[in-house]
């Protein structure tokens, strides 16, 4: 079964369709949606190395686009959409407390949660809610998430071949450990933050 869903990923890659599925899933897990645009990036990188810095690039500006969804649903709709969207990850409470951490923290809070497995849309909402400088967030978003997807790229630039190798033979462990990951992320947002 898992090497089905492995071929099936890379071969993604060869899809005339494909970077505009990254760009659409980067966007959205800015704003709503709760799965990375890692599960995409790093097999496309694997399967065109050569086009891997290409796919950071297409990850960071539509993330950081959708990123301006997520601070417009915090700003604009956090009555209706974003209310639901921070309660489910536990903000709800907290929102009194974060707006003082904001305030004078919240450029590291942008830069370290853009970097981290915690869903970028908390960010986005949170950012947007509490009335961050949105041409700072913007600037702030864009080297966060530049710097978590170029990283892929150049891990997958260095060490795509061996990356490869592995994932032909352990996929399965890929797939557990990054649902591991994503896991933590939602954990560590409702718990940590």
């Amino acid at each position: 079964m898992f090497k089905r869903l492995y071929d099936w990923t890379l071969s993604l890659a060869e899809s005339r369709h494909a970077t505009l599925a990254l760009a659409g899933i980067a966007f959205a897990e800015s704003s709503f949606f709760p799965l990375p645009p890692d599960l995409i990036l790093l097999p496309m990188s694997l399967a065109k190395p050569q086009k891997a810095w290409f796919y950071a690039l297409v990850c960071t500006i539509a993330s950081v686009l959708g990123g301006i969804l997520g601070y417009a649903i915090g700003a604009l709709l956090y009555d209706t959409i974003g209310h639901h969207i921070i309660a489910l990850y536990g903000y709800g409470p907290r929102i009194g407390a974060l707006r003082e951490f904001y305030a004078q923290w919240g450029w590291a809070f942008i830069l370290v949660k853009g970097l981290t497995p915690i869903p970028f849309k908390l960010v986005t909402i949170v950012s947007g809610l509490l009335g961050y400088n949105l041409p700072l967030f913007i600037l702030l978003a864009a080297i966060t998430r530049g710097a978590r997807f170029f990283l892929v790229a150049a891990a997958m630039n260095r060490y795509g071949d061996t990356v490869r190798v592995w994932m032909d033979k352990h996929f399965a462990w890929f797939v557990v450990i990054l649902l591991a990951i994503i896991v933590f992320g939602f954990w560590a947002a409702a718990h940590l933050v």
